[in-house]
């Protein structure tokens, strides 16, 4: 159950930071004071909201065996 929670967690983190980036908004900077390297933020967003998938499918894979 945990994963699955912050596996939501990041996911929804993920898309916020997706989004935002779309309107204006670092969320890495803005937020939490973080200065990523360019390579890295362009990509943070698809790298968070991946990342919170495979937690939330893995413990679904867990319950169900």
């Amino acid at each position: 159950m945990p994963l699955k929670i912050i596996g939501g967690i990041i996911f929804a983190f993920g898309l916020v930071d997706l989004i935002g980036s779309y309107s204006g908004l670092d969320v890495w900077n803005d937020w939490l004071h973080i200065q990523l390297p360019e390579m890295l933020w362009r990509f943070s967003s698809y790298i968070e909201i991946a990342l919170g998938a495979f937690l939330f499918r893995l413990n679904s894979q867990k319950v169900s065996e």
